[in-house]
């Protein structure tokens, strides 16, 4: 957490059924957050707030050592830690991240299929008698 992360490793067997698209888990999972999606727009979930909660302490130590390297005369450095909290990612559950993931999934497939289905105009002149 401290260095803006907010997700650990995976386990091994877990990570490879995945990237074969074997997960069983995963689909489940994937098939409740779309659900969740289409009756309610939004993706509840109980463990987020006690991520903010932690990214709040985080951020607040990390203003800290900035306020501390100003105070010692290492602007550019307390400069630098402020950059990099603001440039720390957005706190996101598992499940939000992976409803992120699947609307951008289905986006792309959308425009994939009305660009396939857009009239291909013939590019020839027409001739007039």
């Amino acid at each position: 957490m401290v260095r803006g992360r907010n997700k650990g490793a995976e386990r091994d067997g877990r990570y490879w059924t995945k990237r074969r698209g074997t997960s069983h888990a995963l689909r489940g999972e994937v098939e409740s957050i779309a659900k969740e999606l289409v009756t309610s727009s939004t993706i509840q979930d109980p463990g987020r707030a006690k991520l903010l909660e932690t990214r709040k302490a985080v951020v607040a130590g990390w203003l800290g050592v900035a306020t501390l390297l100003d105070r010692q005369g290492e602007t550019a450095l307390a400069a630098e830690v402020r950059q990099f909290v603001k440039s720390m990612p957005p706190v996101l559950t598992d499940r939000e991240r992976l409803a992120a993931e699947l609307i951008r999934h289905v986006k792309a497939q959308r425009a994939a299929r009305t660009r396939h289905e857009e009239p291909v105009r013939e590019r020839t002149p027409e001739r007039t008698r």
